[in-house]
């Protein structure tokens, strides 16, 4: 032994050696648990995430329902509305946020509402052989929830494979 060196005891060295392995081990251990409570919080996110998109997709098409029953509402009281004996459809949706046949102010819609379903893009217009308006649908591909068929008063919509095939066509008197 060298001058001014000191020796540990066997004691003491036994101690080190143990903790040392037992701080190895729990530190092992602690991250295989972190590793799991990772993959759980994970797979619980997923869930989540996925209930959520379903819960917007649901507020979407009720959205839908709700303007493409006004878009009928509208085209129906534009058709209803024509004066004189020659009911006429409209021909843009500019015709139903203002009636050009009308010496006053005459609104169906409040608004031209976008497609719920496509935000940010218009709503698809139904349009007859003399390009007027006849219904509006909307552009989504997206399958929707509601597979039953669906009675607005003014338009009944059969159950579908896409959002698309929903076409919002009032039910008008010739």
């Amino acid at each position: 032994m060298r001058a001014g060196e000191r020796t540990a005891s066997p004691a003491r060295r036994r101690l080190r050696g143990v903790s040392g392995r037992r701080r190895g081990a729990r530190a092992g251990f602690t991250y295989v648990v972190l590793l799991v409570i990772l993959a759980l919080l994970g797979l619980a996110l997923a869930v989540i995430g996925t209930r959520w998109s379903d819960e917007v997709q649901r507020e979407r098409e009720q959205q839908l329902l709700r303007v493409g029953q006004l878009y009928a509402q509208a085209i129906a009281a534009y058709h209803r509305g024509s004066p004189g004996s020659d009911k006429t459809w409209p021909k843009e949706v500019g015709d139903l946020l203002l009636d050009p046949r009308m010496l006053g102010t005459v609104r169906y819609l409040r608004a031209a509402y976008s497609d719920p379903m496509v935000p940010g893009a218009p709503i698809g217009l139904v349009r007859a052989a003399d390009n007027t308006i006849r219904g509006v649908y909307s552009t989504s591909t997206a399958a929707p929830f509601a597979q039953r068929t669906i009675d607005l008063g003014v338009v009944q919509l059969a159950p579908a494979t896409r959002y698309a095939d929903w076409q919002f066509v009032p039910k008008v008197d010739p």
